[in-house]
C-alpha cells in the first residue's frame, strides 16, 4: 500500500500560481502511477492530470492544458502539480491519488490523500 499526503493549497488571486505537492510513503513508490483530481462544491470529483510510473508520459484534462504541469521526483517520493494562470473555476479540493495499473485507467486510482483546498478569487 501507499499513503499520500498533500500540501501547498491556499488562497490566490485569479492569474496567480500555486504548486501542490504530494509525498508518498510505503512500498515501491516507483510502481505507482500518480494523479491529481479535484472536487468543487456540489460537483463530482474529476480528473485533472496523471503521470506514468516512469514520469515520461502525462495527460491532462482539457481545461487545464497549457496551465498546469504534473511532475514527479522519485528520489523524494513526491508528485507535484504546478498551477499557473489560475481561474476562479479552478477552486476545489485537490486530491493526490495513486494506482498500480496503467496511468490512463482513471477508475483504478484507489489510493487517496486527504485533499488540499485551492481557492481562486476573482
Amino acid at each position: 500500500q501507499v499513503q499520500l499526503v498533500e500540501s501547498g493549497g491556499g488562497l490566490v488571486q485569479a492569474g496567480g500560481s500555486l504548486r501542490l505537492s504530494c509525498v508518498a510513503s510505503g512500498r515501491a513508490y516507483s510502481t505507482y502511477a500518480m494523479g491529481w483530481f479535484r472536487q468543487a462544491p456540489g460537483k463530482e470529483r474529476e480528473f485533472v492530470a496523471v503521470i506514468s510510473q516512469s514520469g515520461g508520459v502525462t495527460a491532462y484534462e482539457d481545461s487545464v492544458k497549457g496551465r498546469f504541469t504534473i511532475s514527479r521526483d522519485s528520489a523524494k517520493n513526491t508528485v507535484y502539480l504546478q498551477m499557473n494562470t489560475l481561474k476562479p473555476e479552478d477552486t476545489a479540493v485537490y486530491y493526490c491519488a495513486a494506482t498500480d495499473a496503467h496511468f490512463l485507467l482513471i477508475r483504478t486510482y484507489g489510493y487517496w490523500g486527504q485533499g488540499t483546498q485551492v481557492t481562486v478569487s476573482s
